[in-house]
C-alpha cells in the first residue's frame, strides 16, 4: 500500500519556504561545525594531512567505496580526484565481493565511506585490505566503529543534525562527507602543482573544455592575419581590413614587430582630409592590446571584456604577431 499524501499546513508556500530555509541553515551549520572541528581537533587535522600525504606519495590508484548515500558521495569523490590528477575509481562493495576486489592492489589506497562505520557490506573489503596490506582511509562519524578501528587513517567527522526532521535521511552527513572528499582532492591538486593546463587534459569537452583551450588553438594565423608595414598608405589598410574581415589591421615595423593597429574607430576619427593618402603610422593607435598564444581562452574572454575590445593580436615574446583572435571565435567555441 502506497503512502497517503494529505494536503495540510505543510503544503502552503510559507511552510515550504520555511522547510527550505531550515534545511539550508542546517547545512550551513554543518559546514561550520566541520570547519570548527578542523580548527580545534588536532587529531582530525593531523589525519587529514596524513591522508593527503599517503595518497600523494602512493604509486597506485585510489579506490573509493561506500553503500547507499555514502556510495553516491564516494562516486563523486572518485570523479573529483580523477579529474584533478589523482588516479581514482569507485567500486561498489557488492561488486567488490564478486570479483572486483581483483582490481585492488597493494600499491593502491582504499577510501571507505560509512557514516556509522558499521556498514556490513564493507566487511569483505576490510578483510581483503588487511590480507594484502592495502592502506585504508575511512570517513565516518564514529571513532570506535569497526571501520575506523581497522583503518590506517580514520577521518572522524563531527556528528551533526540531519536536515531531515526525522533525523533519518542522510543530508547534512552526506554533505560533510562530500566536503572532506573535495578538501582532500584540492589539497592533492595543490600539492602536486596541478595547473589549469593539466586540468584541460582531463576536461576536453563541453563548456569547461572550451574555456580551457589555449588561444592559439582558436586563432587565425599566417596569411589570415591583416598586417601592413609602416610607411604603407591608408588606401592599402582599408583594402586589407575589408579583405580579412576582422575590422582591424595590424601595423608592424621593418623587423616585423607589432607597433600599432588601425580599427574602424580610427578610420572614423581621421575621415577629414586626405585619409587614404596618409601613411598608416599617422592613423594607427599605438600600444595595442595583445595576448600571448599560451593564454587560456577563458582568460582571453575576460581580457577582452575588461578592455572593451573584440579583437586581439597574439604576439610572441619579441612582439611579433603570431595570430589574431576575434571574440566571435571564442563564442563559437563555447567559451562564454
Amino acid at each position: 500500500m502506497g503512502l497517503r499524501h494529505v494536503k495540510g499546513e505543510g503544503h502552503s508556500p510559507s511552510a515550504i519556504l520555511d522547510s527550505i530555509g531550515r534545511t539550508l541553515t542546517t547545512a550551513s551549520n554543518g559546514i561550520k561545525a566541520l570547519a570548527e572541528h578542523l580548527a580545534t581537533d588536532e587529531s582530525f587535522a593531523q589525519s587529514l594531512v596524513e591522508a593527503v600525504e599517503l595518497v600523494g606519495d602512493g604509486h597506485g590508484r585510489v579506490v573509493v567505496s561506500g553503500v547507499g548515500k555514502s556510495g553516491h558521495i564516494g562516486r563523486k569523490i572518485a570523479a573529483t580526484l580523477a579529474s584533478t590528477g589523482t588516479s581514482a575509481y569507485f567500486v561498489h562493495p557488492t561488486e567488490a565481493s564478486h570479483g572486483d576486489l581483483g582490481m585492488v592492489t597493494s600499491d593502491d589506497v582504499l577510501i571507505l565511506l560509512s557514516w556509522s562505520g558499521e556498514t556490513a557490506e564493507l566487511a569483505n573489503m576490510l578483510t581483503y585490505a588487511k590480507r594484502f596490506k592495502v592502506p585504508i582511509v575511512s570517513i565516518s562519524s564514529n571513532r570506535d566503529s569497526i571501520l575506523a578501528r581497522n583503518s590506517e587513517i580514520a577521518l572522524v567527522l563531527p556528528k551533526v543534525p540531519e536536515a531531515c526532521p526525522h533525523g533519518l535521511a542522510p543530508t547534512t552527513s552526506a554533505m560533510l562527507q562530500l566536503a572532506v572528499g573535495d578538501a582532500l582532492a584540492i589539497a592533492l591538486l595543490e600539492r602536486r602543482g596541478f595547473s589549469a593546463e593539466d586540468f584541460k587534459t582531463f576536461h576536453p569537452g563541453g563548456k569547461l573544455g572550451a574555456q580551457l583551450r589555449l588561444v592559439h588553438e582558436l586563432a587565425h594565423v599566417a596569411d589570415q592575419m591583416p598586417l601592413l608595414v609602416v610607411g604603407r598608405p591608408m588606401s592599402e589598410a582599408v583594402i586589407e581590413m575589408s579583405a580579412k574581415g576582422f575590422g582591424v589591421v595590424g601595423i608592424v615595423d621593418e623587423g616585423g614587430v607589432l607597433v600599432g593597429v588601425i580599427t574602424d574607430g580610427d578610420l572614423r576619427r581621421h575621415m577629414a582630409g586626405d585619409l587614404l593618402g596618409q601613411p598608416v603610422e599617422e592613423v594607427m593607435s599605438c600600444h595595442p592590446k595583445v595576448i600571448q598564444a599560451d593564454v587560456l581562452a577563458s582568460a582571453a574572454m575576460e581580457f577582452m571584456q575588461e578592455h572593451k575590445v573584440t579583437v586581439l593580436f597574439l604576439v610572441d615574446e619579441t612582439g611579433m604577431p603570431e595570430g589574431i583572435l576575434h571574440i566571435h571565435d571564442l563564442l563559437r567555441a563555447g567559451v562564454a
